[in-house]
């Protein structure tokens, strides 16, 4: 059976969000499709786009799976339920986000899934983390992580300690 790497971002700002990240790397360790490879640090982070809540924490993730793209996505969707996740609004607070960021290098553009995330390449929530792991690794045409990562404001961004 093929097995396929993925970067995965995770972020929480209710219900302990701490908590939240960390419970959700261990669920992910135990699906018997998903192999963690290497987790980041854990990052507090300023919201975006809807401001009035409180900081998120972010981590990420690079898996080895056997699920392909729709099936990795649905999986981390039902964790994010699991979790009581709530898509009330977009840029609300939730208690998890999952997303997939790079599934094996892999262009994808439906209506479900856009690889690579297309908003990750100017996110510093999402670049620092994947800098821990997987400095080198292109997010498609963007540039690498690390390139990337000079290119956006981390300022406001604060290293909390290691997720594993």
């Amino acid at each position: 059976m093929l097995k396929y790497t993925a970067l995965i971002a995770l972020g929480s700002n209710l219900s302990e969000p701490v908590a939240q990240v960390q419970r959700a790397i261990d669920c992910l360790k135990k699906h018997n499709a998903i192999d963690i490879i290497a987790s980041s640090r854990l990052y507090r982070t300023a919201p975006v786009g809807y401001l009035d809540q409180p900081d998120f924490i972010n981590a990420a993730v690079q898996i080895e799976t056997t699920l392909e793209p729709m099936l990795l996505l649905q999986l981390l969707n039902q964790v994010e339920a699991d979790f009581g996740r709530e898509r009330t609004f977009q840029n609300a607070p939730r208690t998890l986000d999952l997303d997939i960021i790079d599934y094996a290098g892999q262009i994808w553009n439906t209506e479900r899934l856009t690889l690579p995330h297309p908003r990750a390449h100017e996110r510093g929530f999402v670049l620092m983390p994947l800098h821990d792991i997987v400095p080198n690794v292109y997010l498609g045409e963007k540039g690498s992580v690390a390139d990337l990562l000079a290119q956006v404001d981390v300022s406001d961004i604060e290293c909390l300690h290691d997720v594993m």
